[in-house]
């Protein structure tokens, strides 16, 4: 038997097909080749259509079937990750009302600000272990707001993958993970955050129907089936966020262990056992996909000048052609700290772990006489690394732990320079695994379908394909940091 996994970006919506018994992943296809569209109205404004997400789903799911040639009977169970933070609104007839505004839309940022004082920033961060933010429920209080005749016609609202769910089962559910993806989960109470719904003055009839974030949450219609090229019945199984998913997918499961990204931007994934939160309101909090008899929180720290800086020195300063594999070869020939060229990687925006400060990218210690393209390449790989150490001490002043950080094999951690010097200065095991967030919803939903026992068991038979251990380094991976860090606490202080 066969189990079937969906990513649903903003990019593009990935599918996967894992064999149920061996864990073996049997095929991954992505659709559409090139990336979904996005429309901006307004400045800060991000929205897509749903619709335009279910005719992707449905043709990733043909391809999929068509390249591996299995045959949809013997799919046992659809699990889905989704895009975080999204809002999608709908009608009795389960028909969007409008454009889904997406996680990178912006315009809901001084509800949730206002928000946040009026309701009491200690209240606030103590039940929902967030602000209110420029999360899902913000965005519905600016619907509301601002489309009144249109917010007067919503049955239900919803995150992306909850949607996709609902158009696969014509259920309309979440979960209480993806609740505190949005703010909307008060973990003093256990509960949906009434707290926050009455400040915004939504009523608690909106919210659908509540399932755990493993379980049988509704078969496939006979419309749906057709659609996709699946047989009715097959349960969709499992849930959950991109980056909950992200660190379920790399086997991030317990306290003290750690996932992380190091794409466009990057993220750093902790799980803790008990609420904590930032009273810099630097990071965020969610229920992990995991929690069940004990609690498990993923504290989630996002870094947005990370690949999207190296990115720029590859365009911008290489040589024409020179691939991120020869641009590692020349800057292991330069020693750690980049003979004291400092670069400050922060150039994509503000960023929230310096307190929503934007200082920008910046160059130091720059010797015409001394420092050649080598230099600057691994100054980069350097001050991105160091901006990684930087956020996991927010991480360690909250009581985190880092025994273990798990990673994908993409990006920035497919660099040696990268990998070990975070793992020189966290102390830490850095283990590049193969997956991908598709693949770990396939197996989640072996758990709720019985395929497997217990989540532990789905995601044990992940795949390590090496490690960057702490080497004995005399202090001088230290000595750089440090040198770092005080150039940027001069930029934001």
């Amino acid at each position: 038997m066969y189990l079937l996994g969906f990513d649903i970006g903003s990019s593009s919506i990935k599918a996967a097909i894992v064999d149920a018994e061996t864990g073996a992943t049997i095929g991954v296809v992505q659709h559409p080749d090139s990336e979904m569209a996005m429309t901006a109205v307004q400045p800060g404004w991000a929205e897509q259509s749903p619709e335009s997400w279910w005719l992707c789903v449905c043709d990733a799911t043909k391809k999929l079937l068509q390249k591996t040639e299995i045959k949809s009977d013997w799919i046992q169970g659809i699990g889905i990750s989704y895009q975080m933070h999204g809002l999608v609104v709908v009608d009795k007839q389960q028909r969007p009302l409008r454009p889904s505004i997406i996680w990178c839309d912006s315009r809901a940022v001084e509800i949730g600000n206002q928000a946040f004082d009026e309701i009491g920033h200690e209240r606030c961060l103590s039940h929902l272990l967030n602000s209110p933010g420029n999360f899902t429920a913000s965005k519905l209080k600016w619907v509301q707001a601002n489309e009144p005749s249109l917010y007067a016609k919503i049955d239900k609202f919803m995150l992306p993958g909850d949607y996709i769910a609902m158009r696969l089962t014509g259920e309309a559910m979440t979960t209480p993970s993806g609740l505190s993806e949005g703010t909307l989960w008060d973990f003093k109470e256990n509960a949906v955050a009434d707290l926050l719904l009455d400040y915004y003055g939504i009523d608690r009839s909106l919210v659908p129907q509540i399932a755990p974030t493993f379980s049988l949450q509704g078969e496939l219609t006979a419309e749906a089936a057709e659609a996709t090229g699946l047989r009715k019945g097959i349960p969709v199984a499992y849930r959950a966020g991109d980056q909950p998913n992200n660190a379920l997918s790399l086997n991030a499961l317990q306290p003290g262990e750690v996932a992380a990204t190091g794409g466009t931007s990057g993220v750093v994934y902790g799980i803790v056992d008990k609420p904590v939160h930032d009273p810099q309101s630097r990071v965020n909090g969610f229920l992990h996909v995991n929690t069940g008899e004990q609690l498990r929180i993923g504290i989630l720290l996002c870094i947005n000048g990370a690949g999207s800086q190296y990115n720029w020195v590859r365009q911008h300063v290489a040589q024409s052609g020179l691939t991120y594999g020869e641009m590692e070869r020349a800057a292991t020939l330069i020693p750690v700290g980049s003979d004291e060229l400092r670069i400050i990687p922060f150039g994509n925006g503000a960023e929230r772990m310096l307190g929503n400060q934007d200082p920008g990218a910046h160059v130091s210690n720059l010797n015409f006489n001394r420092h050649t393209s080598a230099h600057l390449y691994r100054a980069a790989l350097e001050g991105i690394a160091f901006s990684f150490v930087h956020g996991a001490g927010i991480l360690k002043e909250m009581g985190m732990s880092v025994s273990v950080m798990r990673v994908g094999n993409d990006n920035l951690f497919q660099s040696a320079i990268f990998g070990q010097t975070i793992s020189n200065l966290l102390g830490c095991t850095i283990e590049v695994v193969e997956t991908t967030g598709a693949v770990g919803a396939a197996k989640a939903a072996g758990v709720a379908t019985g395929a497997f026992g217990s989540v532990e068991e789905a995601m044990q038979q992940t795949s390590v394909l090496m490690r960057y251990a702490p080497t004995n380094t005399n202090g001088i991976y230290k000595n750089a940091f440090a040198s770092w860090e005080a150039a940027l606490n001069k930029l934001i202080r």
